[in-house]
């Protein structure tokens, strides 16, 4: 499940534009990982474009980062060496994930985000919610109960509950309000790159 779009999911660079070495579409960075070729030729996933090199840009798919792997296509994309490490994947979305929870962390310590259902509903009430963040294992009922009535705000699902703890120093949170602005547009451009390598295996298990 992806987050829900009502906010626009710019890329940093606004109207930026790559090509797939995969599927050879065009698309806006914001929904394309970024790969350089690093020491030993190893391919590094580059989560923030920032690295030096030439950029070799995929969907943010797992099954496209997957495929790129098995056909050898980031060698024919560099014109030279370039060794895919086992478990890309994986790696890209370890790495969105604590990128996400960096963008949380962030929205916390400036005051912009509270957890609980209680704090999110009076919020979201308030109109004070940019967005608000459930997490992937939260009950149909429940988060329907909170989100419902507030028709237009964006939805962010690709977290886990145990991940959303971590910014709050708790074991698990299920629901989190991010007021609008900078912060809450890059988590959802974020959390869409990284619903593209997440299975939600495990909803519907928390209140």
């Amino acid at each position: 499940m992806s987050p829900t779009e009502t906010m626009p999911a710019q890329s940093d660079a606004a109207g930026a534009m790559r090509r797939c070495i995969v599927t050879r579409e065009s698309l806006p960075t914001a929904r394309l990982v970024r790969f350089v070729i690093g020491p030993g030729d190893e391919v590094v996933p580059d989560i923030r474009a920032r690295l030096p090199g030439r950029g070799l840009w995929l969907s943010a798919r797992r099954d496209i980062v997957d495929r790129a792997c098995a056909s050898h296509l980031f060698a024919k994309a560099a014109r030279g060496p370039a060794v895919a490490p086992g478990g890309l994947s994986d790696r890209v979305e370890r790495l969105l994930g604590d990128r996400c929870i960096e963008l949380l962390g962030m929205a916390r310590r400036a005051g912009q985000a509270v957890a609980g259902f209680e704090k999110v509903r009076a919020w979201l009430r308030s109109g004070k919610a940019g967005i608000v963040v459930t997490a992937c294992e939260a009950a149909p009922g429940g988060r329907a109960k909170l989100i419902g009535p507030a028709s237009g705000v964006t939805v962010v699902d690709t977290l886990r509950a145990s991940e959303l703890g971590r910014v709050f120093a708790r074991d698990h949170v299920v629901h989190v309000a991010i007021g609008s602005g900078e912060l809450a547009r890059r988590l959802v451009v974020e959390a869409n790159r990284l619903a593209g390598f997440r299975t939600m295996a495990d909803s519907g298990k928390l209140d």
